[in-house]
């Protein structure tokens, strides 16, 4: 066993036990390296990652492969969902030397820490055009060696580049305005695949973000090609392979543009946004469909992938018994064994064939509408829903005595926070108690375990917490404690959202506006990180900006909205001309553009008259309203500024629909509520 028997991650477990002497991240590893004058290996992966498997048991388990590494380099491994920082830095660098990049990433180092060449996946043998690993070893050593100088002035010029203390890529602030919106809409339509849904060909990503700001656009002005967009590829979506049909939840792409054949692992930064734009996508077209997937994949999150501490877990694997997708896929005469005479209606429902899709297996897809489907089966659709549910039941138990995928067990705080947001913003929408009772659960375990001197911390295994929050775990635990605020009234939520959003504007500002990734007091590593583009999740720079708006709007300090305005305005040319690489940040843009309606209602929340005006408030979609809940009358200043002197009206329940604190006359009624609601913003 190597060094890395003693981490807790469980990506980096997984190679405890391989001939390569390994180093985690730290000091002990560049010590050695300058005190031996050796190159840095740096091999970056995650738990999940396919290839990763694939290059770990090609080299770093071969002994001869392995003693190279070790008598020419110093190895460091890293869990890129642990480091972020690194994981950021580095990929940078193989972007600029390759134009592309991905995991398992190889970057070779000085022992000071700056690049100098990298690449990703390389096979032990050439193969796939790519050179032996064995040969880039050589290669890198004997570079290292006898020219050093070049070496040394590749990494100079390599690690200027990466610096970010100024981003100067063309935005400005007064850019944030509709036509901004227009035209980020129209370059990202020009992209949507019209045959199959989403954007693009394939690999083919589910892209939440860019879907969520086309529904945005949709509640904005109207347009209803945008709405068909998110309609039309959740529905493809929902039936295609890439979501599991037995048990819930998305896997992580599809490596086809049909949506039929997925990378089978699992995230939990992915199904808490797909939750969650399924959920919007209800609120907007009362598509039963939406409900149940976004439902579906909510329950699949508290079944399987949430601690007995109230944290979620983080990944599930592609791979099990060594083979990719085995645990989610079936033969037609399986089914046949299994189901009986309710075969018949498996097989018709998911195109199920005796030659299979998927490597002579099938991975259960819906080719069919329903009607169409009921009418070949002879029954109504109702009767098939049944039948299936039973089919599912049964299929679902089968499929438990099955070796599973691995689990990385580990909690990202981040990750957590999205999907507290999620599962909050559920639990008012669909009155679901025990997605309350979760969220409240998961936020109470996110702020007792993973803080440390009112700081947060980025991971939690095994009852351990460790590494400085990131900024993308602050943005996204503050929205998270946001949407449970607006769930259960309870005010604790919201002190400590607005506390933790101090927090960054102390420790992660940048000098020309927006944030760095990493606090002030942060490990040095060559440049400080500031990764602006929203990619699988939300950048960090995006969520706050979202929060510092929604902040803004509770307390009418012009601080949070300076601040909101001055992240985003640095990025308005880029989202102009490549939106779907700032899904996230254009929703913060819309936000700001459109103006966020502050609700703040007077009424004791368990009243029904008081819970039928929450009703019309929070259960349509209403993507730019904040909602505040005194309990009683506030006669002076309170905790949240927005229900500063709200009082009842001859001792009803009251709403107030203010915008930058000014107010509209308050009313009683839903009735009187939602025509407030839907006027055109104050002036």
């Amino acid at each position: 066993m190597n060094r890395l028997q003693h981490e807790t991650s469980p990506y980096l477990l997984q190679h405890a036990d391989n001939p390569v002497d390994w180093y985690a991240w730290g000091d002990e590893a560049f010590a050695k390296a300058k005190a031996e004058d050796k190159p840095v290996l740096l091999s970056i992966g995650y738990s999940a990652c396919h290839w990763c498997h694939v290059m770990a048991h090609e080299s770093f388990e071969h002994e001869p492969t392995a003693q190279l590494m070790n008598d020419m380099f110093v190895n460091i491994k890293v869990d890129r969902e642990e480091r972020p920082d690194v994981d950021d830095i580095y990929m940078q660098a193989v972007q600029s030397l390759t134009g592309g990049g991905g995991w398992p990433m190889t970057v070779f180092l000085l022992p000071d820490g700056r690049p100098f060449y990298g690449g990703t996946y390389f096979p032990r043998e050439q193969r796939y055009n790519t050179p032996a690993f064995r040969d880039i070893l050589g290669g890198i050593h004997d570079a290292f060696t006898n020219r050093r100088d070049e070496v040394e002035k590749a990494a100079a010029g390599l690690t200027q580049s990466l610096n970010r203390d100024v981003l100067g890529i063309g935005g400005k602030e007064d850019a944030l305005n509709t036509e901004l919106l227009d035209a980020a809409y129209e370059n990202a339509a020009q992209g949507f695949d019209k045959r199959h849904g989403g954007m693009g060909g394939a690999p083919k990503f589910p892209q939440p973000m860019t879907l969520e700001f086309l529904l945005r656009t949709y509640a904005r002005t109207g347009n209803e090609e945008a709405l068909n967009m998110v309609s039309y590829t959740l529905q493809k979506m929902a039936r295609g392979g890439i979501y599991d049909q037995v048990g819930g939840g998305f896997h992580r792409y599809s490596v086809d543009a049909v949506w039929l054949v997925p990378h089978f692992e699992k995230m939990l930064y992915d199904n808490a946004q797909l939750s969650r734009v399924y959920l919007h996508a209800w609120q907007v077209t009362g598509d039963a469909l939406f409900r149940r997937i976004s439902e579906e994949v909510s329950d699949y999150v508290l079944r399987e992938m949430t601690a007995p501490e109230g944290g979620f877990y983080s990944t599930t694997d592609a791979d099990s018994e060594g083979e990719e997708g085995k645990f989610f896929v079936w033969s037609k005469e399986e089914l046949e064994h299994l189901l009986g005479d309710d075969a018949k209606v498996a097989i018709e429902y998911w195109g199920v064939s005796s030659r299979g899709n998927f490597e002579g297996h099938n991975i259960l897809y819906v080719p069919n509408d329903d009607a169409v489907v009921a009418e070949r089966l002879g029954m109504t659709v109702e009767h098939m829903h049944e039948k299936l549910d039973t089919i599912k039941d049964k299929l679902f138990a089968i499929r438990t005595q099955r070796v599973s995928p691995g689990l990385d067990d580990k909690i990202v705080t981040a990750w957590n926070g999205m999907m507290l947001a999620s599962l909050a913003e559920a639990a008012r929408v669909y009155d679901r108690v025990d997605y309350r009772e979760a969220a409240i659960r998961n936020a109470e375990f996110l702020l007792r375990d993973l803080m440390k001197d009112g700081r947060l911390l980025r991971t939690w295994k095994s009852g351990e917490a460790k590494i400085n929050g990131y900024l993308e775990d602050y943005g996204s635990v503050i929205e998270g404690l946001l949407e449970l605020y607006q769930t259960t009234f309870d005010e604790r939520w919201w002190v400590e959202a607005r506390r933790l959003t101090d927090v960054v504007l102390e420790r992660f500002s940048a000098p020309d506006g927006g944030f760095f990734d990493t606090s002030d007091d942060h490990e040095a590593l060559i440049v400080r990180p500031r990764n602006v583009q929203d990619n699988a999740t939300p950048s960090g720079n995006s969520m706050m900006a979202k929060v510092l708006a929604k902040l803004s709007a509770y307390t009418g300090e012009a601080r949070y909205d300076e601040a909101a305005r001055g992240a985003l305005g640095l990025l308005t040319e880029a989202m102009r001309q490549v939106p779907q690489a700032f899904g996230e940040a254009l929703g913060a843009a819309d936000m700001l553009i459109v103006g966020l309606s502050e609700v703040a209602i007077v009424g004791e929340p368990h009243d029904a008259h008081t819970r039928e005006l929450l009703a019309v408030v929070q259960h349509p979609y209403r993507p730019n309203v904040i909602t505040a809940l005194a309990h009683q009358n506030v006669e002076g200043e309170t905790t949240i500024p927005l229900l500063n002197y709200r009082m009842m009206r001859a001792g009803k329940p009251t709403v107030y629909v203010c915008q930058h604190f000014a107010c509209m006359m308050p009313v009683t009624t839903p009735e009187e509520t939602d025509k407030l609601l839907a006027e055109p913003a104050i002036s």
